[in-house]
Parts: C-alpha cells; sequence; structure tokens
C-alpha cells in the first residue's frame, strides 16, 4: 500500500552529460523560444552500431525541437547544418550518433498552432 508522501510522485529524469552539453550549447548559440530534448537512445540499443559499442552510452540518439529566431531567412538543410556544427564535439567525441530535428522559427511555430511539436 502506498503511503500518502508516495501519491504523486514521479521519477526525476536527470540528463546526463551530452545531454547537458547540447542544452547549454544550444541556449547560448540561439536564445530559444522553446527547446525539447528528447534522448531516444534506448529506442536505437539494437543498431548493430550501438551493439558494436557495447550499447552505447545511453546518450547516443537524440530528437531536438527548437524554436529560435536565428532561423529566420534559413533553408531547412542551413538550420540543420548550424544544429550539426554546434554539435561535432559530441558527434566526433561523446559518442552523439543521431539526431532528429525540428526547428522552426517563432513565426512559422506561431502559425502551427503554438504547442508542442512532438
Amino acid at each position: 500500500m502506498s503511503s500518502n508522501s508516495e501519491i504523486g510522485r514521479q521519477a526525476t529524469r536527470i540528463p546526463g552529460p551530452v545531454e547537458t552539453s547540447i542544452q547549454q550549447k544550444i541556449i547560448e548559440s540561439f536564445q530559444p523560444i522553446l527547446l525539447r530534448i528528447y534522448n531516444d537512445s534506448s529506442k536505437h540499443s539494437h543498431h548493430s552500431a550501438m551493439r558494436a559499442s557495447g550499447g552505447g552510452n545511453g546518450e547516443t540518439h537524440f530528437a531536438i525541437h527548437l524554436v529560435s529566431p536565428e532561423f529566420k531567412g534559413k533553408t531547412s538543410i542551413a538550420r540543420h547544418r548550424m544544429i550539426n556544427a554546434l554539435l561535432k564535439d559530441e558527434f566526433d567525441n561523446k559518442g552523439l550518433h543521431a539526431l532528429s530535428l525540428r526547428l522552426k522559427t517563432p513565426e512559422e511555430w506561431e502559425k502551427e498552432g503554438g504547442g508542442e511539436m512532438r
């Protein structure tokens, strides 16, 4: 039986060092209106590249949803290149393997309703 103090409790997810680095770099570089980072690594641990490295470090695959005025006037591919360049060290040295990106300007986000992008 649960005590009253346990009712409504939820586990707190603590981001790892790769996710923390991603978040800090994006905040500093893009001054986001909205930033959501989802660690999807557990969904990919069965991939051959992840199996070969023992399942990776648990921080190999992320989905990033970002709304920033920095994207104004940039094509989708240019926006992706901006993020990939920013996270080069994470790709090269920290085990980051893949990103799924949804990158919008504030105007694009508002036009879509301004809600969650997942």
